[in-house]
């Protein structure tokens, strides 16, 4: 399966973001992608909740999840969006973090909220409360595809190995890790972690990711990192789209999958034990 990563530079405009995507989407089915996928938050990064609150909206009211709705079926292609921030009927008031899987119909197969809230103190001036804003997730989620069986998460999931074990015990074959990853993170972590989730899982990592400063109107700006990856079951980056907005290509050949489980074949070795 052609495969193409989005790699975005949002700011906390919607309507300008959506516009954004759908040149990139007509730009990525020019390249001969049959499955297209975008960075965590897509349609607004922004640390402002008031101004959050004044853009965004729930789900079944959403103008940029209906418009790619429309626009995966004029292509008729999947298209994974990485992440919406949308509103809930959370009784704090607070968002999802939500990925959505669309089928070439342009309908939804595939839902799943961010478990792991980024609650970090990354420097003394870099500081983020995900979780004062955003409701987690409870429930992990694989479903299938014509082209082989995925397991979603979203950027601060990567550092939960058992997570992503779970999806691979669940059948997932492809792993998707979109994110807007802190640029201090990035540069630490980010490579190791996504190549870690490959190895030990014998699973594709797809993880289109935000890059650079992005716009805001209201609030701090943030700073993404960027280099969007795709690593192979064994390990291999395939794909590594540095800091510049674009969209990079990747053919998918799920035999792969197949024969890293086959050399070591470590899903099958875990064993109980007794805690420490």
């Amino acid at each position: 399966m052609r495969t193409a990563l989005l790699q975005m530079t949002s700011s906390d405009n919607p309507g300008e973001n959506l516009g954004m995507v759908e040149k990139m989407l007509d730009e990525a089915v020019l390249g001969g992608a049959g499955f297209v996928l975008t960075p965590e938050v897509t349609n607004c990064l922004s640390a402002s909740r008031r101004h959050q609150q004044a853009v965004l909206h729930h789900e079944e009211d959403d103008p940029t999840l209906a418009a790619l709705q429309d626009a995966a079926a004029r292509h008729g292609i999947w298209l994974l969006l990485g992440s919406l921030a949308v509103k809930t009927h959370d009784a704090e008031g607070r968002f999802a973090n939500r990925q959505f899987l669309i089928s070439p119909q342009g309908e939804i197969t595939a839902r799943y909220d961010k478990i792991h809230m980024f609650d970090v103190d990354v420097t003394p001036e870099e500081t983020y409360r995900e979780s004062d804003g955003y409701r987690p997730g409870d429930r992990a989620v694989v479903t299938d595809t014509p082209f082989g069986r995925v397991g979603m998460s979203i950027c601060y999931d990567v550092r939960f190995g058992y997570l992503h074990r779970a999806l691979a015990h669940a059948g997932a074959e492809i792993l998707t890790v979109p994110a807007a990853f802190s640029h201090v993170t990035g540069a630490a972590h980010w490579h190791v972690l996504l190549r870690a989730r490959a190895i030990e899982t014998g699973c594709y990592i797809l993880a289109p990711a935000q890059t650079g400063r992005h716009l805001a109107s209201v609030g701090a700006r943030r700073q993404t990192y960027g280099h969007s990856l795709v690593v192979a079951p064994w390990g291999e980056v395939l794909v590594d789209a540095g800091i510049n907005s674009g969209v990079s290509y990747v053919d998918l050949d799920m035999e792969k999958v197949a024969e890293a489980r086959r050399r070591v074949p470590s899903l099958t070795h875990d064993r109980d034990f007794d805690g420490p």
